[in-house]
């Protein structure tokens, strides 16, 4: 039985290692359009500083992630303690995210008005809209403050989205379930805590979990499939189109080559999937078109300790849109990881651009280095010369679930089960997160190794 897999970041690859590891004779072949393997997921070390091109880690409250990490023989590496401290920038300071109660009385992140707002979500009657924005749901609920210094932020730092267009039925799909079974989030919180009494655990409003990497970056994930799948993945495989053969499917190859194969996954962004669907599936094609993609650029910057005024005690922080400035945020990686700089030097890594910013993204990378400097000085009092610079341009970075996702989803879903031996898979449909794309290829695997043994 012959599989393409098109697509080699984390999504393909791990498809095709649990596909491999059921079915070890399996005809199978990774076709990647660049020089390397592993999509956004790319760590380079530079001047001793460790940069992450992407995502720089995952949150371990995933069995199934940790039992892939520990099955290709890598050993997890947990964030220090001090990055359980985040902070949001407002007018001027930065604020420590509150994480109990007490501490959220006290914080000056939202004004007491703010605070005596969020009393009246227990009452706020559920909505009866099949979808809605994340700022309409955050508005309504916990009321525009909260909104503004709480929510808008976290979905800049994980969407690098627009709140006034992300879906909550999409990018938050449990806490829009927890209204629709509960009326309420807190009635919620407070019965998920009294049910989990019964067996033990915490119950949060935050998904739990410590952030996790590697002790030589997230790539460290790549290099061990890379070694394990060897010459089933072909990079510089750019694939131009796939045609029905009968009971085949057709991939062309820009390079000229055409391979034939029984099964076909399209594991790449949606945009490359429409432009490979278009002579085959118009109306498939369409659908994956409209799923956005905007520009991110992260800035890694490196500096002596004695340099650094502030104290780097923490994760970093986030920006509010409210604030209009022209940074999302600034991750303290140094502070989070060991061996991300070397004695004496730390690492920030700033994100820019987004869906409401995609042409600050879209500068020079001269410019965008001269426009993080500014910003780290106006916001940490930061103003000195870097020894280390580097930037990493996505012209295309993250796919948005605005409003509506759910619907795209569907739709493409009911096209591809008629397609027999066809299927989709990658960030772009349930879930963007490491953990998400993980668990989604191990579905997937099940589902074709079940088809096969059918046969």
């Amino acid at each position: 039985m012959s599989i393409a897999i098109i697509g080699g970041g984390i999504s393909g690859l791990s498809l095709g290692y649990y596909l491999l590891e059921k079915e070890p004779d399996l005809e199978l072949v990774i076709l990647e359009a660049d020089k390397r393997p592993g999509g956004k997921i790319r760590t380079d070390r530079i001047k001793g500083f460790l940069c992450e091109s992407g995502v720089n880690g995952f949150l371990d409250n995933k069995p199934l992630t940790l039992q892939f990490i520990k099955s290709i023989s890598l050993s997890p590496l947990k964030s220090n303690e001090a990055s359980k401290k985040r902070y949001i920038y407002k007018k001027g300071r930065l604020y420590r995210l509150p994480e109990s109660a007490g501490a959220f009385i006290s914080s000056g992140l939202i004004s007491p008005c703010g605070k005596g707002r969020l009393l009246f979500e227990i009452i706020t009657p559920r909505s009866q809209e099949e979808d809605e924005t994340l700022a309409s749901f955050a508005k309504r609920r916990l009321g525009k403050e909260a909104y503004e210094m709480f929510i808008d932020p976290m979905a800049s730092g994980i969407y690098a989205g627009d709140p006034e267009m992300l879906s909550i039925r999409s990018c938050f799909p449990r806490i829009y379930q927890l209204e629709k079974k509960y009326g309420s989030l807190f009635r919620a919180l407070f019965q998920l805590q009294k049910e989990a009494k019964k067996t033990g655990k915490e119950v949060g409003p935050s998904p739990g979990g410590t952030l996790t990497s590697f002790y030589d970056g997230m790539e460290a994930v790549v290099s061990k499939l890379k070694e394990i799948l060897r010459d089933k993945i072909k990079t510089s495989s750019k694939v131009s189109a796939i045609e029905r053969k009968n009971d085949r499917y057709g991939i062309y190859i820009q390079n000229g080559e055409e391979i034939i194969t029984e099964r076909v996954v399209l594991a790449c962004p949606a945009y490359e999937a429409s432009s490979i669907l278009e002579s085959m599936d118009k109306r498939l094609s369409w659908e994956l078109s409209h799923i956005p993609y905007p520009p991110v650029s992260v800035a890694c910057l490196g500096y002596r300790i004695e340099d650094i005024s502030a104290k780097l005690d923490g994760f970093g922080f986030l920006v509010p849109g409210v604030e209009k400035r022209r940074i999302l945020g600034t991750l303290w990686d140094s502070s989070i990881f060991p061996n991300r700089a070397p004695e004496g030097s730390v690492l920030l890594r700033t994100m820019v651009g987004g869906a409401r910013n995609p042409d600050v993204a879209l500068q020079d990378e001269e410019e965008i280095v001269q426009t993080v400097r500014e910003e780290l000085d106006d916001i940490m009092g930061l103003d000195a010369e870097p020894e280390l610079v580097s930037v990493y341009k996505h012209e295309k970075a993250i796919p948005q679930y605005n409003l509506g996702h759910y619907r795209i989803v569907e739709s493409v879903e009911t096209i591809t089960r008629t397609m027999k031996g066809f299927y989709l898979t990658g960030n772009a449909y349930h879930g963007i997160g490491f953990n998400d794309c993980i668990e989604n290829s191990y579905k997937l695997s099940q589902r074709i190794l079940e088809e096969l043994r059918s046969n």
